[in-house]
This record gives C-alpha cells, sequence and structure tokens, in this order.
C-alpha cells in the first residue's frame, strides 16, 4: 500500500519524522553568470545546492535531481532549522530508490527561485534594490545553463543519470537534447515535451490570483506586506492539480473539520497547503517560474526527430495513471518519438492513485522501479 499520500513533504507536518540522513546542510556559491535565452547578461549567479554521497574516484556516479515548482535545494535530510525533510526524502538516500551509498547526488535551486539562488528577491547588482519584476525572464534552458555552471564548480564533467518530476523532468530532457555528451541515462517522471491549453490555463489562473492582491504592488511588495493571499489562493489551485481525485475522496469525503465547524476537512486541507506555501515562496518566483514552465518547448518548432537524433542517453520514462495534470499521453508521445529516431527508452505508467504527486509520496513500486534501473544502468558494461 502507498502510505501518506499528503503530496509535499515540506508542507506537512512532521512530528515524529525520521530520515535516515539526518540533518543535512545546503550551501551557495556566487559563480560566473550566464546570458539567458532572453539576452539578460548575470555577471554572476548565487546557486545554491546540496550534494549527497561521495563522488567515485572514475568520477562517473553523479545524479543530478533537478526540482519541480515549488522544490528547492534542500533534496533530502533534515533542514537544520526548520527540522522538514527535504522535498524527495522518500526516495534519497542510503538504499533507497536513488542511493546515496552508491551515487552522488546533486540538488541546485533554479535560477528565478527564491531559496538561495539568484532570483527576483535577489538584490540587482546595478541598483542594490531587489529585482522585483526587473528580474528577466527565464526559460528550462536557462536553468540548465546555471545547473550546468555549478557542475562545472564541482569538476564533474559527466552525468551518470539527470532524474526530475514535473519542472525537473523539463529539465532533464534539455540536459539530454542540449547536452547529449554529459548525460548517460535521463529519467523524465509526470512531465511532457511542452504544456497544452489546460495546463497553462491553471499556471495562469494563479499568476491572476497573485496580481491581482493588492499588496503585490506591480512585483514592489516589502516583507512586511506581501500579497500572501494571492499567492496561497495560487498555491490551492494548484495542489488541486497535483492529487487525483481518488485521493481526496479518499482522504477527505465530505467530512468536516470538526463536530462543531461547517468547513469540510478538504477546505481546512487546502486553506493550510497555502498558508504554509507564503511562508516559503516568494510571489514574484511563482510569476517567473509558471511562466518559464508554459513557454517550454523541448522541440522549439524544429522536427522532433531532428531534435532527437542527437541523444546519447538512454530513457526511463515514468508516468501515473491517475495523473491528471501530467496525463501519460504526453508521456507516452515522448516515448514515441524517442523510439522513432532510435533513442533506447523504457516506459512505465503506473497504476498509482495518487494523481501528479505520485513521484513525491511514500510510493514503493515507484521506488522500486527507479532503483531497480539505476542498479542496472550503472553496472551495464
Amino acid at each position: 500500500m502507498i502510505k501518506r499520500n499528503q503530496g509535499d513533504l515540506q508542507d506537512q507536518k512532521v512530528t515524529g519524522y525520521q530520515s535516515v540522513l539526518g540533518v543535512t546542510q545546503t550551501q551557495t556559491v556566487r559563480l560566473p553568470g550566464i546570458r539567458t535565452q532572453s539576452g539578460h547578461e548575470f555577471a554572476h549567479v548565487d546557486i545554491a545546492y546540496q550534494t549527497l554521497g561521495k563522488l567515485s574516484p572514475a568520477r562517473d556516479n553523479a545524479i543530478l535531481v533537478c526540482h519541480a515548482l515549488s522544490g528547492n535545494a534542500h533534496l533530502a535530510g533534515l533542514h537544520p532549522e526548520t527540522g522538514r525533510p527535504g522535498w524527495w526524502d522518500y526516495h534519497v538516500g542510503p538504499g533507497k530508490a536513488i542511493d546515496t551509498d552508491k551515487f552522488f547526488v546533486i540538488c541546485s535551486n533554479v535560477l528565478g527561485g527564491c531559496n538561495g539562488t539568484t532570483g527576483p528577491a535577489s538584490p540587482n547588482p546595478s541598483t542594490g534594490k531587489t529585482y522585483g519584476m526587473s528580474f528577466p525572464s527565464v526559460t528550462i534552458r536557462d536553468m540548465v545553463a546555471v545547473q550546468a555552471r555549478l557542475l562545472e564548480h564541482l569538476g564533474i564533467e559527466k552525468l551518470f543519470a539527470v532524474t526530475g518530476g514535473s519542472m525537473g523532468g523539463m529539465q532533464a530532457l534539455v540536459w539530454a537534447v542540449e547536452r547529449p555528451d554529459q548525460v548517460r541515462v535521463c529519467v523524465p517522471i509526470a512531465t511532457c515535451t511542452s504544456h497544452t491549453a489546460m495546463q497553462i490555463a491553471f499556471n495562469e489562473i494563479g499568476r491572476c490570483a497573485i496580481l491581482t492582491d493588492p499588496n503585490w504592488n506591480t512585483g514592489n511588495y516589502t516583507d512586511t506586506c506581501r500579497p500572501e493571499h494571492g499567492l496561497a489562493v495560487a498555491r490551492m489551485v494548484g495542489h488541486v492539480t497535483y492529487l487525483s481525485e481518488f485521493s481526496m475522496t479518499h482522504k477527505f469525503g465530505r467530512n468536516r473539520q470538526s463536530a462543531t465547524e461547517e468547513m469540510f476537512s478538504v477546505e481546512s486541507y487546502l486553506h493550510h497547503q497555502g498558508q504554509s506555501f507564503v511562508k516559503r515562496f516568494d510571489p514574484n518566483s511563482y510569476l517567473y517560474i509558471t511562466k518559464a514552465l508554459d513557454d517550454f518547448d523541448l522541440f522549439a518548432g524544429q522536427p522532433a526527430a531532428e531534435v532527437l537524433s542527437k541523444v546519447h542517453a538512454r530513457f526511463l520514462v515514468v508516468s501515473f495513471e491517475s495523473d491528471w495534470l501530467y496525463p501519460p499521453a504526453q508521456s507516452r508521445e515522448l516515448v514515441r518519438q524517442l523510439k522513432r529516431t532510435s533513442v533506447p527508452v523504457t516506459y512505465i505508467n503506473l497504476e498509482t492513485e495518487y494523481g501528479h504527486d505520485s513521484f513525491l509520496i511514500n510510493n514503493p513500486p515507484f521506488s522500486n522501479l527507479v532503483r531497480h534501473y539505476l542498479d542496472n544502468e550503472y553496472h551495464r558494461e
């Protein structure tokens, strides 16, 4: 059975939760900047990142994990200040799907984020004030370019694997397509090559909730007067899309929060998700990152066969039957394109019942699949 179908660990109560990794640290490094696809020149970028495990003498066991929209560099282990587990603690650690006894694992906060990497809340070197909405537009490819800067800093020339779910899967795809000589294995999870109209629509609702909050102030809000209501509503809308009808019915049904309250349990849950999210996320980052998601197109108007013909990696593509935000049809289309260009690919659609969040929760079938695939590929001659 799949347990604790509550989604993002960072939004959960953590009383009694123990991580086999114990307390883990993230760090921040300032590195030479990049030229974004929009043409902006960053003189330097700050990158928050975490590493777990040890790099092998042959330097052939590095795995880059790319986070989704609400994630950050704190991949696994307990946060030293909050005590909260990393967002993929269920799946990263000794003996887990991504085994830190075997692999050297790297995760960094994306460009445009708000957890240590340069983003809208960072100081603009030319003004000394926060960027706010003067921050340049960023793309998934820009995020990958910053990750590549970090790997150069760490002295890692090639990755054994790159993986991630949702937005993280988009980053993994870019790595395999645009840096084919650096990636041996690519594991995109619950993702797509470009957003559909429905996926864009849900993100636009979230953006509008922020933009119409009186405290947004054209992006020039302060720490004490932020558009928290708008961001909370955006998170509530997004979180509904991460679940499934089964998981919501199974967990909440039509239960009331208590015998004396009129609020349904699901209402209380969504309010909690919204309120906890605003404590750790920047509203402007939400605007920038969701736009990067919507603008992403792996093939960018080119024939898929032409783009994928350069790929050297072997693929494991994973989807979830109950995921209605990134439905299996999108993964199957990616698999068809890979097969048409003779890229080695394994495709698994798991019959889990917990929607898009199936890659974040304690999900033994998913864990076993990823662990066995990575082990087999690592020992492949």
